[in-house]
């Protein structure tokens, strides 16, 4: 099935676009803050992707892709860090829209924030050997501290909705991995990361939505700092 990952991106994709015009929503005024947020997560995620896809830290099996390349990466690769940071800001929008109360008080924000921030940064400098954990769990420990100190009201209602999004996550991200599948789309070497896995899904997946999500929303929160369906 070649077009297997261009269908899970597409298919993640089609119901936020087309809920982003609906009247009581209005996603799409978000779309000048998003599309600065996605290109600039992308100068981040896209060069860390090629390099451990140079490096053999994880790879891809070519029997779900199309074929065309860019640098390396599948042209689905690619797609992924449009369609999957549009569907889960989205989703972070829409449930604070209809859900305006769904966050959490400022104090345990914060001691959720400091216990992730140490414990990441503890479990990166502890496995600095394995690229993959060093590199992802190092990254989320500094985005954490820095949107902690300056923007505390987005981790209040980002912890919640993250919940949320790890339903669709676990679909997609399984199938990826493995899941539902004969064969795995994407494959990892797990010398270069912990080798522990959610059902199929490797550990430091989720921290790598987590991290691609919560950059999205801050640089959006940045740019549009009045948004109130950010918060």
């Amino acid at each position: 099935m070649p077009y297997l990952y261009l269908l899970l991106n597409l298919g993640s994709l089609i119901i936020p676009f087309l809920f982003s015009f609906h009247p009581k929503l209005k996603f799409y005024k978000l779309w000048k803050a998003l599309f600065i947020a996605i290109p600039a997560s992308m100068l981040i995620f896209i060069p860390w992707d090629i390099y451990f896809t140079l490096k053999g830290f994880w790879g891809f099996n070519l029997n779900y892709f199309l074929g065309p390349k860019l640098f390396n990466l599948p042209i689905e690769e690619w797609l992924f860090f449009i369609c999957i940071p549009y569907a889960c800001v989205f989703t972070h929008y829409a449930l604070l829209h209809y859900f305006p109360q769904l966050k959490l008080s400022i104090k345990p924000t914060k001691r959720i924030g400091l216990l992730l921030t140490f414990g990441f940064l503890f479990i990166s400098i502890y496995h600095y050997n394995k690229c993959y954990t060093f590199v992802n769990f190092l990254l989320a420990s500094l985005l954490i501290a820095v949107v902690s100190r300056s923007k505390p009201q987005l981790l209040q209602s980002y912890f919640l909705t993250f919940l949320v999004m790890l339903i669709p996550f676990f679909i997609v991200n399984g199938i990826l991995t493995g899941s539902f599948i004969a064969n795995e789309v994407v494959w990892y070497n797990h010398y270069e990361n912990l080798n522990f896995r959610l059902f199929t899904i490797p550990i430091e997946d989720s921290v790598y939505a987590f991290t691609l999500i919560l950059l999205n929303l801050f640089i959006i929160s940045l740019l549009k700092p009045k948004a109130k369906q950010l918060f």
